[in-house]
């Protein structure tokens, strides 16, 4: 490729290098979001509970659907099992003990020794039946005429949580999970940060209707400067954040919540014993009928552009805008959230220094056309739909991601396509929390590539582009990408709230190959003469970003 079609990266100087890792001397001090899943083990669900049925039974059949023996109420009350009964006549539960008729009416009845408190837990109907469920452990029979046509075995009840027949795992009370949902096609922007730091905002500052603001961490005086003005225009604003983040709640995100919360805007927290989620890591809004996802927190080293890299997506499409608040909806309100106002009380704050450096612009914003979206959400769908997207691969694969695990089913993806003749490039994170993982996933890769696997993982290396790698995503064969805050390991694929786009269309596909290809070329391994943005004028969108790209020094928030 000539010269003339390459950019060569400026290289800043970084300023402190305890900023720039997301540490400080003296006080307390809350790491930049390092993955959350990191600060609590899996729980093994999955393998808490066992089912089997009868042969030859299908979804008609009369079936044991749920069973939730392990209430946040005194004396577990209000624990039940819910059958699906279908008007099947002669039906008994059994749990080894005791034996109860179930009536023959159609659909699902709930059966509880306490009707009236599982009555506010389901829409379905209860009856009563003097069940005593065991918290270490059950198993319960369904009959019928005294053959078994259902049962299922759990140990172990997590409180809070049902058993559900048809994901086989616990999961919360409250906590639908959810199918990927196809919004078609949509125009959007696609854009990196730092580089393009204000797009979020004037995303934010647009909203006439509606404003729903969804987070990890919230501390950025710009968004929340945006979020108050709309408020005070009359549009309805809400937000969402999570209680209890990797490190404890920042002074500075405090400080914000209250500032909102005098302004008149509800803000929400997830927390406490019946929370929907081990941690509320999503980073999306619903800006009238447009949706912004994002795997960057709402904060300067984010959003603001000070530090990470990351990458984000604003679609213009109602269809989104309505699955996303949808999901807000859901997880804003009823059990396992509080208001702000009644979380703070008595609580104590971190310090959590915001960084200070400055980077250019080399990667501008770019209008694209993707054929279709998909929503994808976790706990539930987006996981496995990584997954089978990389089964899917043909050609190539770029995975951008802060940390990865050589153990987990993601790797093994990566690994299956490259054996199969994918090309498969990994870039992670040069940030110091992250290193003897990432090592670790480099030493296998660069093993499997010596025996002509083609797979290769590299460390970021930001040459004054940005601080450290932040972004999680994927571009697909060209033609797929995949934008959202899942970092790639099975306890953010199954416990907590993550939000996904994939976005179908060569030209999102190309705008993020691009992306990857500035940052891959500067990492460890890579091309020692800097970060290129390489402009191919055939693959740009506008003719106007056709030409020579000026370089732009960009507004950071302080």
């Amino acid at each position: 490729m000539s010269n003339a079609r390459r950019l060569i990266a400026v290289a800043l100087v970084c300023t402190l290098l305890g900023q720039s890792c997301g540490v400080a001397v003296g006080a307390a001090v809350a790491i930049s979001d390092p993955d959350p899943s990191r600060a609590v083990s899996a729980t093994g669900r999955t393998s808490a509970a066992s089912t089997t049925a009868e042969s030859g039974s299908n979804a008609a059949s009369p079936q044991i659907l749920a069973t939730y023996p392990n209430p946040l109420t005194a004396g577990d009350t209000g624990e039940f099992v819910a059958v699906r009964v279908g008007g099947v006549s002669n039906l008994t539960l059994s749990d080894g003990e005791q034996s109860f008729s179930i009536p023959p009416r159609s659909g699902v009845v709930v059966l509880s020794s306490d009707p009236n408190t599982t009555r506010s837990l389901t829409p379905s109907p209860v009856v009563s039946a003097a069940l005593s469920l065991s918290n270490a452990g059950e198993r319960l029979v369904l009959r019928r005429n005294g053959t078994t046509v259902h049962e299922i075995r759990y140990e172990d009840a997590p409180a809070g949580e049902r058993w559900n027949a048809s994901t086989g795992r616990w999961i919360p009370l409250g906590l639908d999970l959810r199918e990927p949902v196809a919004t078609g096609p949509a125009d959007a922007t696609a854009f990196v940060l730092p580089d393009a730091s204000t797009i979020t905002v004037e995303t934010l500052r647009s909203a006439d209707e509606r404003l729903f603001l969804a987070g990890y961490t919230l501390s950025s005086a710009r968004v929340t400067d945006a979020l108050v003005a709309a408020h005070h225009r009359g549009v309805r604003v809400r937000v969402l954040v999570e209680g209890g983040p990797v490190g404890g709640v920042s002074r500075r995100q405090a400080e914000t919540l209250d500032r909102l919360v005098r302004a008149g805007v509800p803000v929400a927290v997830v927390a406490g014993p019946g929370a929907k989620f081990s941690f509320h890591h999503a980073k999306y809004a619903v800006v009238d009928d447009r949706a912004l996802v994002l795997t960057e927190n709402w904060k300067p080293a984010g959003t603001g552009g000070r530090d990470s890299r990351g990458w984000g997506v604003r679609v213009e499409s109602m269809r989104t805008a309505e699955e996303l608040a949808t999901v807000f909806e859901q997880d804003s309100t009823g059990r396992g959230t509080v208001s702000w106002k009644s979380y703070r009380r008595g609580r104590a704050f971190v310090t959590d220094p915001p960084p200070n450096a400055t980077y250019p612009t080399t990667i501008p914003p770019e209008s694209v056309h993707a054929t279709n979206v998909r929503v994808l959400t976790t706990p539930g769908n987006a996981g496995k739909a990584v997954v089978r997207r990389l089964d899917e691969a043909e050609n190539q694969i770029a995975v951008v991601n802060p940390r990865l695990d050589p153990d987990g089913r993601f790797f093994a993806a990566l690994v299956r396509a490259a054996r199969r003749g994918v090309t498969v490039r990994i870039l992670l994170s040069n940030a110091w929390y992250d290193a003897d993982e990432n090592e670790r996933v480099v030493t296998r890769t660069q093993a499997l590539r010596d025996s002509g696997v083609p797979i290769e993982a590299r460390i970021a290396e930001p040459r004054g582009q940005f601080g450290k790698v932040h972004a999680k995503g994927a571009v697909v064969d060209g033609e797929s990408v995949l934008v959202g805050s899942l970092n790639w390991n099975d306890h953010a694929a199954t416990e907590n709230r993550e939000v996904v786009l994939e976005l179908d269309g060569p030209e999102p596909a190309s705008y993020y190959q691009r992306a990857f290809d500035s940052d891959w070329q500067s990492a460890s391994g890579g091309d020692d003469s800097g970060t290129m943005w390489v402009l191919v004028a055939g693959a740009l969108a506008s003719a106007s970003l056709a030409g020579l790209i000026l370089k732009k020094t960009v507004r950071f928030e302080r």
